[in-house]
């Protein structure tokens, strides 16, 4: 039987970790969304106008998710685990039309960016995320972890900030 505590805590591990990698990508892709628009273009799935407002808004949205999902906040695994599913369709879709082309997931110069590789190694790397958000699913089904709301959550940090300050 595994102690409780190890379970939470992996869960947090997990939890965390799968939030810093959305937030790491999300960083890159908002400081250089111009050529963030080209790789999207280059999927050619997005009407040109479009391509600038979600090269900007895609990281915007993956930040928050992550941020939200390291605050363990309510609908951030599922935000989290419906762009994973959006980023394996695109990266399928790609590869089934031969694109070889880097996927910008983590913005230029990412090191799987070699034909095909790219695709082939985000494609792997979604699919263990996606593995991560449903075992984080998982322990919150068999932990019985409850994320909170953003109110809350708000709420909480309030009061510990100016616990702290009249302390």
């Amino acid at each position: 039987m595994i102690p409780i505590y190890w379970k939470s805590w992996s869960y947090a591990f997990v939890r965390i970790g799968l939030a810093l990698s959305f937030l790491a990508a999300g960083i890159i892709k908002i400081l250089d969304p111009m050529t963030f628009a080209v790789t999207i273009d280059a999927f050619g799935i997005l009407p040109g106008p479009l391509v600038l407002p979600v090269a900007v808004l895609l990281p915007v949205v993956e930040i928050i998710g992550a941020v939200a999902l390291i605050f363990d906040i309510r609908g951030s695994l599922g935000l989290i685990t419906l762009m994973i599913l959006m980023f394996i369709a695109v990266l399928g879709y790609g590869l089934h039309m031969g694109l070889d082309i880097d996927c910008g997931c983590y913005g230029p110069g990412d090191p799987e960016g070699e034909a095909y590789a790219g695709i082939r190694g985000a494609l792997r790397r979604d699919l263990i995320m996606l593995g991560c958000a449903a075992i984080l699913y998982a322990w919150r089904k068999l932990l019985g972890v409850r994320p909170d709301s953003l109110a809350t959550k708000y709420e909480s940090i309030k009061t510990f900030i100016f616990k702290e300050e009249t302390a």
